[in-house]
């Protein structure tokens, strides 16, 4: 099984002198569902931007290691370049364009696209077949649409652009439990059906870990624990940690962190 992402041992540091990610490795199969977990401020949103090359404007730079996409170099590239050649960030937060319509948005991610008005609308009709709701409010203005209408559609219009690979950044942020569920099982659906490749970094830990195949743990700014999202659900640490569950009934998140992450993780 071919890796479509590499991220060797890179560094992240913001204005020359605030070093975010230390040393940070991982991969993503072709195919697979890859969790990147942890809290806020853990290192997750620098990582997916380092591989689609958002750091520049926010005055960011890969200082150390190397990003390969299906087995080429992309660490010097444009965004724009990183789109065309397959790989799309949906960013945190639902960035919609909210004057335009749902259907108006969803046209946006096709730009990359050289697409006849008969596939652009086969494309479209494709994207609301996963999103049934979408198709019921493509008339409306994105901006007064719910939480979870706007994250669709900000997941349809990376579908737009033909992907292989969606970067996905805190897709649950925001939202109630039942469209958190829906807009995963939409994500394992693109990906069985479309092939589509997903990066997806979550705080949601208990969610992700039902989804992906895969699973990386970061804590500032490191990878502190790695392995199948089956092993990693059953980790005893994890559970403590970020669920607060144990085999000794619930634990509080300060109970753990300075003993057992200490003990395992930091040694």
């Amino acid at each position: 099984m071919s890796a479509y992402l590499n991220v060797n041992n890179i560094e992240v540091i913001y204005d020359h002198v605030i070093l975010v990610l230390k040393g940070v490795s991982l991969s993503v199969p072709e195919g697979k569902i890859v969790a990147l977990l942890g809290a806020n401020g853990a290192g997750k949103t620098t990582t997916l931007k380092a591989v689609s090359n958002l750091l520049r404007a926010e005055r960011g730079e890969v200082t150390k290691g190397s990003i390969e996409f299906q087995g080429k170099r992309v660490d010097q590239m444009t965004p724009n370049e990183m789109v065309t050649g397959g790989v799309i960030q949906v960013m945190e937060g639902r960035h919609c364009f909210g004057h335009l319509t749902i259907e108006e948005n969803l046209l946006t991610g096709a730009y990359t696209q050289s697409l006849s008005r008969s596939q652009l609308k086969q494309n479209l009709e494709k994207v609301y077949g996963y999103f049934p709701r979408l198709k019921q409010r493509r008339h409306s203005q994105a901006g007064y649409t719910s939480g979870g209408e706007q994250q669709m559609t900000a997941i349809g219009r990376a579908l737009m652009a033909g992907p292989e690979m969606i970067l996905l950044d805190e897709p649950s942020m925001g939202l109630a439990p039942q469209i958190v569920e829906e807009i995963f099982e939409i994500v394992k659906d693109l990906n069985s059906r479309e092939k589509v490749s997903f990066l997806l970094a979550e705080q949601n830990t208990m969610v992700a870990l039902r989804f992906a195949d895969f699973g990386y743990i970061l804590e500032n700014g490191r990878v502190v624990m790695e392995g199948e999202a089956s092993e990693l659900r059953n980790n005893e640490d994890v559970k403590e940690f970020y669920l607060g569950l144990s085999s000794h009934g619930r634990k509080s998140f300060r109970d753990v962190k300075h003993y057992r992450r200490r003990k395992r993780w930091l040694a």
